[in-house]
């Protein structure tokens, strides 16, 4: 609720009075200053009055320095309460400030008593204030990208600046503890492709079109993804953690404070390392599946590894090659700018840092997908 205090034009030793109200016959007559500093003895001799028992109460505000909202809410309980006896309440002498607030007072500060009912917004307007706060998030998004962008152009004149051992240490975070899990899937998703698509062939004698599914899929479409899906699901959700947490224990604060740029000092080696890594986790991604479909077709359709591998060669062009691998650098962007920009977002206590962590997770796997749609769609329309 707004809360305001006005002041009538009044000598300054009369706004200095304390609040008073006093009862004659059947007029009321406040003065002083109604602030919520000073309404303490108003409501104590309020409730000591004796109202007469029927007619008109008039409430004189005039002689009233000071009025805020807790005053105008006094003022309004008090011709509510009088009203309810049966007496007929006319409240004259307040400023036209005044007069405004109480009206705002009286419009919106329900019955007196009783809990205000909290207000539900209806279906449309739920969608409507979602819609516009997923607009401000990417739209901040894009302003945190736009910032980056603008705070590593002049490192490329002054690459000195970089902080090489920061990005050789997210390097190993990033790249070289994730060969584990992404070799294992790769290769796991590789054995499924040449499972699922080796009972097909063998059912029309094409054994040896296998090399053709695996490489392909895996090569142009699969080894990407799957990196990049677990790269978000790791190391973009570590980077939301670490720039979360440092924000809950004012770390960035400490930073613009010594006149260090949380940008330039945590997000850029961060992108730097992402970049670097997530290409060379594709290309293993590659071999690992494409191993993966080799075991399987020697050992569900006879298909000999040199045989496998002299089919691949033929199948998979070089250009086939490079369209996957092209994709592992803009996914990097993506997930170290969504993981980077969520940490940024946290506020608060750790319980955000969660949230935002999750938040990080998910928007990165989407747009992650949804950009590689797009190329599909764009290299498809290149014919490559």
């Amino acid at each position: 609720m707004t809360c305001g205090v006005f002041l009538h034009s009044l000598p300054k030793d009369r706004r200095q009075t304390l609040a008073k109200v006093s009862l004659e016959a059947d007029v009321l007559r406040g003065s002083g200053e109604w602030t919520v500093f000073h309404l303490h003895a108003v409501e104590q001799s309020l409730s000591n009055l004796s109202w007469p028992g029927t007619g008109t109460v008039q409430i004189d505000m005039h002689d009233v320095s000071a009025l805020d909202t807790a005053g105008a809410w006094l003022l309004h309980r008090t011709a509510f309460q009088l009203t309810q006896t049966g007496l007929s309440v006319f409240i004259k002498g307040l400023s036209p400030k005044a007069q405004t607030l109480y009206e705002y007072v009286s419009r919106r500060g329900g019955v007196p008593g009783q809990l205000p009912k909290a207000v539900r917004p209806g279906p449309i307007e739920r969608i409507g204030r979602s819609g516009i706060e997923e607009l401000n998030k990417n739209i901040g998004l894009l302003a945190f990208i736009g910032e980056t962008a603008a705070t590593a152009a002049p490192l490329l004149l002054s690459p000195l600046r970089v902080r090489w051992q920061m990005v050789l240490r997210e390097l190993g975070e990033a790249g070289y503890k994730a060969l584990p899990i992404v070799g294992m899937l790769a290769f796991l998703l590789g054995v499924v492709i040449a499972y699922q698509g080796g009972d097909q062939l063998r059912l029309y004698g094409a054994n040896i079109f296998i090399a053709d599914l695996v490489g392909l899929s895996m090569l142009r479409e699969l080894a990407p993804l799957i990196a990049a899906i677990i790269v978000a699901g790791r190391t973009g959700s570590a980077y939301t953690a670490q720039i979360g947490t440092m924000k809950v224990t004012d770390e960035i604060d400490a930073l613009r404070t010594m006149a260090i740029t949380p940008i330039e000092w945590l997000v850029i080696p961060k992108l730097i390392a992402l970049v670097i890594a997530l290409p060379l986790l594709t290309v293993y991604a590659d071999i690992m599946g494409i191993f993966g479909g080799m075991v399987m077709a020697n050992v569900m359709l006879g298909l000999s590894m040199p045989t496998f591998l002299d089919r691949l060669v033929e199948a998979v062009s070089l250009q086939s090659y490079l369209t996957g691998l092209g994709k592992a650098p803009v996914f990097a962007i993506i997930i170290a700018m969504v993981g980077c920009f969520q940490g940024f977002q946290v506020a608060g206590s750790a319980e955000s840092v969660g949230r935002q962590t999750t938040i990080s997770v998910v928007q990165s796997i989407f747009w992650v997908i949804v950009i590689d749609a797009l190329f599909s769609v764009a290299f498809s329309q290149l014919g490559l």
